[in-house]
């Protein structure tokens, strides 16, 4: 199965928080899923460690590079496609970031590791 890992999904098992469900952690670290990250979900760590509203590690960029490459996940990045998706979908949902993850899941036809239930509102099936 193809799984799209939320942001906050993928800081969470990253930094082993509590918030991160049991059932998340299992679809994480079953070896029969490929899991994917969004580059969408690297630049929304950026902005927010920039503008202060997500503290990380003065190393952090190399530790989640680390993370991504030992826990084999692939990057899936943002095409022409994905972007026209985006323009398709209802605004029922105002992040942009969250916004191209539902239009990447749509395309590429994966569920998504997510504890935002706004992404049920599109059609896309999530797990936690």
């Amino acid at each position: 199965m193809k799984i799209l890992i939320d942001t906050h999904a993928l800081l969470w098992f990253f930094l082993d928080d509590a918030r991160l469900s049991k059932k998340a952690k299992a679809v994480y670290l079953d070896v029969n899923h490929q899991l994917f990250v969004s580059t969408a979900s690297l630049w929304e760590i950026c902005i927010k460690h920039s503008l202060g509203k997500l503290k990380l590690r003065p190393n952090w960029f190399l530790l989640f590079m680390h993370q991504i490459q030992q826990n084999s996940i692939q990057w899936l990045s943002i095409i022409p496609e994905h972007c026209h998706q985006v323009s398709l979908l209802p605004f029922l949902h105002r992040d942009p970031f969250d916004r191209m993850l539902v239009a990447q899941s749509l395309v590429e036809e994966m569920q998504v590791l997510t504890q935002d239930a706004s992404f049920k509102l599109y059609g896309v099936e999530s797990l936690w």
